[in-house]
C-alpha cells in the first residue's frame, strides 16, 4: 500500500469543499460577489454631462429679466432664449425668472457678475453712477422710435466698447422709442410742472429737475402702486408702459414730450466665467442670434408703443401737445443736462464729447429727410 503525505489530503480536502460551497450557493450573512454594471444596473448619472465624442456637454443657464412675463420685452427675450436653445442643438438650456423673480431690476446687472444669474435683462440706468459713459445714451436727444434708439445704442457700444462693461460680456442692448410724460394732473407748459413729483430713474431724473419738478427715484415694477396712493403724480416714460405695466389705468393724461424725447438702455449680459467656458461653435450661436435680435426688440418696443397709445385712447385719457414754441422751451431747459454729462465724462477721462457728438449724428442721420 502506497503512503499518502499529509499536503496531499489537505489539497483534496480544500477543493472538495470549495466544490460544495459553490454548489450549495452563499449562506445567510455571506457577503455575494459584485456584479457587473449592466444598462438595468448601471449607477445614477452625475447631474452635469461630461463631454465624449458621443456626448457633448451641455450648458444649463439661468435668465433673470425685470419685466413681467407678459411683456412684449419679456416674450422677446424668451423667443430669443428658444432661438439659442434650437441653434445649439439642445446643448444649452436656459430657464427664464421674468419679473425680477431671481434678481431685482436694480440688482440684476451685480446679479450677472456675481453668478446668481448666468444672464440678466434690465436697465443700465437701475444702477446710477455705475455706467458714466453710457449715461450719454438717455441723454434727452430727441429719439424719434425705438427701433433707432436700439439701434444706435449697440453701435456706440460696438465703437466705444466701455470698461465699465469689462465684468460682464455684453450680447445685445435695446432702448425704447421716446420718453413721454404720464401725469394725474394736465401739464400744458413747464410751469404747470413745478412741484409736481415725477417718478424718473437714471438721467431722466434730471430731465424732470430741469423742467421743474420734483424727481422720485422709482423703477418701474414700482410705479404703478406709487400713481395709485399718490407717491408720485406723474411718471416720465415711454408710452408702451401705460399698457405694458398698466399705469394707463392710474393717469388721467398724456403729454408729448418727444421734442426733448429720451430712451433708456437696457442690457441683456452674460456672466464671463460662463461664456469664457462655452466652446467657441456655441459662442457663436449666442452672437449670431444675439446680432439678429436687436432689431427685434426694436421693432417690438415701437409695435408696444403704438398698443400703449391705442390702450390710453380706449380709456379715454385725454393727449396734451405742446406748443412749438413750448417745445423749444423744454428743448433749452434740458440743454444744461447734456453739457453736464460732457463735463462728468471729461473729468473722468472719459471721451463723453466725442460719444455725445457720434449720438447726435447718428440721430441726424436716422432722421426723415425733409
Amino acid at each position: 500500500m502506497k503512503h499518502t503525505s499529509w499536503l496531499s489530503i489537505i489539497t483534496v480536502a480544500l477543493g472538495a469543499s470549495a466544490l460544495t460551497f459553490v454548489l450549495a450557493g452563499c449562506k445567510p450573512g455571506d457577503t455575494p460577489a459584485p456584479k457587473a454594471a449592466t444598462a438595468d444596473t448601471a449607477a445614477p448619472k452625475a447631474e452635469t454631462t461630461k463631454t465624449t465624442a458621443s456626448t457633448p456637454e451641455t450648458f444649463n443657464l439661468t435668465y433673470s429679466i425685470f419685466f413681467p412675463p407678459t411683456h412684449v420685452q419679456c416674450i422677446e427675450g424668451k423667443n430669443w432664449a428658444a432661438e439659442v436653445e434650437k441653434r445649439s442643438g439642445g446643448r444649452v438650456k436656459i430657464t427664464v425668472f421674468p419679473g425680477g423673480a431671481l434678481t431685482a431690476a436694480d440688482q440684476c446687472y451685480a446679479g450677472v457678475i456675481n453668478g446668481v444669474s448666468d444672464l440678466g435683462m434690465s436697465c443700465f440706468a437701475y444702477t446710477r453712477g455705475r455706467f458714466p459713459l453710457l449715461e450719454g445714451l438717455d441723454l434727452p436727444l430727441g429719439y424719434p422710435d425705438g427701433l433707432t434708439a436700439t439701434r444706435i445704442a449697440n453701435q456706440m457700444i460696438q465703437k466705444y466698447q466701455p470698461d465699465e462693461l469689462k465684468d460682464v460680456h455684453v450680447l445685445y442692448v435695446h432702448a425704447h422709442g421716446p420718453g413721454i410724460l404720464a401725469s394725474k394732473k394736465p401739464v400744458k407748459s413747464m410751469d404747470d410742472l413745478k412741484g409736481l413729483k415725477v417718478r424718473a430713474t437714471g438721467l431722466s431724473m434730471k430731465i424732470v429737475e430741469s423742467l421743474g419738478g420734483i424727481p422720485v427715484a422709482m423703477s418701474q415694477p414700482e410705479t404703478y402702486e406709487a400713481l395709485a396712493k399718490g407717491v408720485v403724480e406723474a411718471t416720465l416714460c415711454p408710452i408702451e408702459t401705460l399698457k405694458g405695466w398698466k399705469q394707463g389705468e392710474v393717469i388721467q393724461y398724456v403729454i408729448d414730450s418727444s421734442a426733448i424725447g429720451y430712451t433708456t438702455a437696457m442690457f441683456v449680459v452674460m456672466n464671463k466665467n460662463k461664456w469664457n467656458k462655452l466652446p467657441p461653435d456655441l459662442q457663436k450661436v449666442f452672437s449670431d442670434a444675439s446680432a439678429e435680435w436687436i432689431d427685434k426688440h426694436g421693432a417690438a418696443w415701437d409695435e408696444a408703443d403704438k398698443a400703449g397709445r391705442a390702450y390710453v385712447t380706449e380709456l379715454k385719457k385725454e393727449s396734451i401737445s405742446l406748443s412749438p414754441a413750448e417745445q423749444e422751451r423744454w428743448k433749452a431747459a434740458v440743454k444744461p443736462i447734456l453739457d453736464n454729462y460732457v463735463a462728468a465724462a471729461k473729468a473722468k477721462n472719459l471721451p463723453g464729447e466725442a460719444f455725445l457728438r457720434d449720438l447726435q449724428a447718428a440721430l441726424a442721420q436716422a432722421a426723415p429727410k425733409k
